[in-house]
């Protein structure tokens, strides 16, 4: 009976910790559908000025990935390039091509705070973690899961947690907490602002904020946005870095 009662509880957690990771990748694929081409604005803040970048981004599942940046004038044309796990920055200014290695994955993206690996992740929430639901918790009016991510040993990753809140009706990706490899808490990410965009609704504000430095935060609007066009690997080329615009 005994050995009945916990193979009856295995299978219902098995079943539960499948369900918890589907829920994270669709509330992940809201973002980027099977392909996607946009136009976002990110607004950095502190304390005695701000900066705003616009750019264009291109992503195909969530191994590939481009981004355009198209102002403020002296940053136009930079790219940077995801393929699979490698990255590269191309700087038309100088006229270089920069591979970023892993160990720059945590590095300021652009002066923002967001990382290297924010932006162009090397990591998948759905692949390199487990799931765990910790409970329920109400934001900005939506009730939602609260889940808490752990990398795997081996998995390319820079967090040593992340804790999750997801729309239980909408899987809307709320907010997100991500904690150093000590259990540190290092950035809270705010999502709000749910609009129409192409086919579906999902949040289009998003700000990081740093635990540790008072009046920094950077948010990231996404002005327009199309789902599930038609992207080949191909477009996502170190040649293509040097023509896109």
């Amino acid at each position: 009976m005994k050995l009945l009662l916990f193979m009856l509880l295995a299978v219902v957690s098995a079943v539960q910790a499948q369900d918890i990771k589907e829920i994270v990748k669709q509330a992940d694929e809201k973002f980027r559908g099977n392909s996607s081409e946009g136009e976002m604005t990110m607004i950095i803040k502190r304390p005695s000025w701000s900066r705003t970048v616009s750019m264009k981004n291109w992503t195909l599942g969530d191994e590939y990935s481009l981004i355009y940046i198209t102002a403020p004038a002296k940053e136009k044309g930079q790219v940077f390039l995801k393929r699979q796990k490698d990255m590269w920055n191309w700087v038309p200014n100088i006229e270089r091509m920069i591979k970023i290695p892993p160990s720059m994955m945590m590095q300021s993206w652009m002066g923002s705070d967001f990382t290297n690996d924010d932006l162009v992740s090397q990591s998948s929430l759905v692949k390199d973690y487990t799931h765990k639901l910790l409970g329920e918790e109400t934001i900005d009016g939506y009730l939602c899961y609260k889940v808490e991510l752990i990398p795997h040993d081996d998995a390319p990753v820079v967090w040593g947690k992340i804790i999750m809140w997801i729309s239980k009706d909408e899987y809307y990706w709320l907010k997100t907490e991500y904690y150093d490899e000590d259990n540190f808490l290092v950035n809270t990410e705010i999502l709000s602002d749910v609009k129409k965009m192409d086919d579906r609704t999902m949040p289009t504000r998003m700000e990081m904020i740093p635990a540790d430095e008072e009046g920094h935060k950077t948010i990231i609007i996404f002005d327009k946005m199309k789902f599930n066009i038609k992207l080949k690997e191909s477009f996502f080329s170190q040649q293509n870095m040097k023509r896109i615009r």
